[in-house]
């Protein structure tokens, strides 16, 4: 007679960026994880319990193969040739390229597939869901929705990434680039003039300089910035990076309850 194997479920994760840590935190299956990227920031107590074992781009391939990990978690072309490495060692790797918000919660969804607790998944994509279904609801009751630029580097002037993009429209903006927003890289996000920005007229500026902190004079001493409605009233505001520029849940959560807030703000104002 032979056995049917049941299936093991890994146990030892390495998390290579931070919304996968995060996921699991959410999920209390932390425990499974036993190495993480020194760039996670949420939750803070993750940096003083597990290893760090990369950076963004490059990884300490010894360091991971010595935690004996069953399964890592990478995110984007951009840690392809890490990936390549570990699976050259043997090692399981998924590597995910989320870019919207259903593809955020998708990523959820697999993770909680992959470690054998699919309604975790589901529960935690439920709760951001209602999140998000609350905020648009209270969006679509503003008097007025306000034009947004988000810039998410100074130099070159590189513009939102799509789950920010749909972010804005859901909190009750409207994107100014909402054109850019489906090209995933970076490069194809850059505004080679400046002054394409002040024909777009945003009643409001968001910097989050991914990792960089936000200096005002930069941007209001760019050439004929200052006709632009949100440079000329105040409407200048910083969302931290690690708040909605990370595909995960954070994003979801802390980054758009923070850009409901400002438009909310600008529109009972004005």
């Amino acid at each position: 007679m032979i056995l049917v194997p049941e299936p093991k479920w890994p146990e030892r994760i390495i998390c290579l960026t931070e919304e996968t840590t995060e996921a699991l935190y959410l999920m209390e299956e932390d425990h499974r994880i036993v190495g993480i990227s020194a760039y996670t920031m949420r939750p803070e107590r993750a940096r003083k319990e597990k290893t760090k074992v990369s950076a963004y781009i490059t990884a300490r391939t010894e360091k991971i193969l010595s935690l004996k990990p069953d399964l890592v978690l990478a995110f984007s072309d951009m840690q392809a040739d890490i990936v390549a490495d570990l699976i050259k060692e043997g090692i399981q790797v998924h590597c995910f390229n989320h870019r919207s918000i259903s593809e955020i919660l998708q990523m959820i969804r697999t993770v909680s597939a992959l470690i054998g607790q699919p309604a975790k998944g589901e529960k935690l994509v439920a709760d951001m869901q209602d999140n998000l279904r609350k905020i648009k609801q209270q969006a679509e009751q503003l008097p007025k929705h306000p034009k947004v630029y988000f810039e998410e580097w100074f130099d070159p002037i590189i513009t939102g990434i799509g789950w920010v993009s749909e972010l804005i429209e859901i909190a009750g903006g409207i994107d100014c680039y909402q054109e850019f927003s489906t090209q995933s890289l970076a490069k194809n996000r850059i505004v080679a003039d400046a002054s394409e920005v002040i024909a777009k007229q945003p009643d409001i500026y968001i910097a989050s300089w991914c990792g960089r902190k936000f200096d005002e004079e930069k941007v209001t001493s760019r050439v004929g910035w200052q006709t632009i409605p949100a440079i000329k009233n105040g409407d200048i505001f910083e969302i931290n990076s690690t708040d909605i520029l990370q595909p995960g849940p954070a994003a979801l959560t802390d980054g758009v309850a923070q850009l409901a807030k400002i438009i909310k703000q600008w529109a009972e104002r004005t």
